[in-house]
């Protein structure tokens, strides 16, 4: 008799994450907090950098649900990962723009990416580093991965700033505002103001005490606060950091809880909106799987030309990068 028969399979919920720096470590620290992972581990090529941090995140396990934390300079650490979140690379500077970056860290990715699957040849690897629709393009070029498990945290936290902004003119919980940024992770981001829903009410409708809350004024300057938030917290602290982390945590739990949530990633498009061999943010259903179907939210005119001039942007960076 067969006594395996019903007996749950054990799950991998093992996570890692590449590169130490602000980014990767507030990633380790949202998903150690809202208990989104089995077990971490952290890879840098630094060595005392990521013993340091482990140690850090060790020190609080009290206070957390449990979760195993291991680290090393050694990529064989990330052995047997359900999910890889990469955040190495070369990082943005005051006043530089995201595709700037381009050329270092698509050689990282290139490099990089077989190694990950060599060592985990199941997993998801979800690409954070900027420019982040440039960078996994390059890594899902450079592999012969399953389809979907590449991609990128893409506009997921844009959308969040976007919802965060609208809530706040709205005076609602976010919760309650559905809005999307699509396009690049970039300068070129579209906001979709078409299809926001405002607790079900279109943002064109919505009215507080019978005045229109989102006229075309505040739209075009909801739009630009999304578009230059990053480069406002860079000035400032010297990078973004907390909400990417609580932000990454959310796909990372999408993923694992095999969830089919729609969220807007990063991913090589082939055919929706016309657009192909570019990868860019649409919603996407995330899964077990990785990112599986592209949805077809309908778009105003301007909102597909807008999307259409993101992809040209993007392809121009390809072209020069001989990607």
């Amino acid at each position: 008799m067969d006594h395996n028969v019903g007996m749950p399979v054990q799950q991998n919920t093992k996570v890692s994450v590449v590169g130490t720096g602000s980014v990767g470590t507030a990633i380790a620290y949202a998903c150690l907090i809202r208990g989104s992972a089995g077990s971490l581990a952290l890879y840098d090529v630094n060595a005392g950098k990521v013993r340091a941090e482990v140690l850090d995140l060790n020190h609080g396990s009290q206070f957390v649900p449990h979760c195993r934390i291991s680290g090393s300079d050694d990529i064989s650490v990330t052995a047997r990962s359900a999910v890889v979140i990469v955040t190495a690379g070369a990082k943005q500077k005051p006043g530089q723009s995201r595709l700037d970056l381009a050329a270092a860290n698509v050689a990282m990715a290139g490099s990089l990416t077989p190694q990950l699957l060599e060592h985990s040849p199941d997993a998801v690897i979800v690409f954070v580093t900027n420019p982040v629709d440039i960078v996994t393009l390059a890594a899902t070029r450079a592999v012969d991965a399953a389809s979907g498990h590449i991609f990128g945290s893409g506009t997921v936290l844009d959308s969040s700033r976007f919802r965060y902004l609208i809530a706040g003119r709205a005076d609602l919980a976010v919760g309650n505002v559905h809005g999307l940024i699509v396009g690049e992770h970039g300068d070129s981001e579209i906001s979709l103001w078409s299809s926001v829903s405002i607790g079900g009410v279109p943002a064109e409708q919505f009215r507080r005490d019978g005045i229109q809350v989102f006229d075309e004024d505040t739209r075009r300057h909801i739009s630009s606060e999304v578009i230059n938030a990053a480069y406002e917290i860079i000035a400032g602290k010297g990078a973004t950091n907390l909400a990417i982390g609580l932000s990454t945590a959310r796909i990372i739990e999408a993923i694992l809880g095999d969830e089919h949530r729609v969220l807007p990633v990063s991913t090589v498009q082939n055919g929706a909106y016309g657009i192909s061999g570019v990868a860019l943010s649409l919603p996407t259903v995330i899964s077990a799987h990785g990112a599986g179907q592209v949805l077809e939210v309908p778009l105003s005119v301007s909102e597909l030309l807008g999307l259409q001039a993101s992809a040209a942007a993007l392809r121009s960076v390809q072209e020069s990068l001989g990607l």
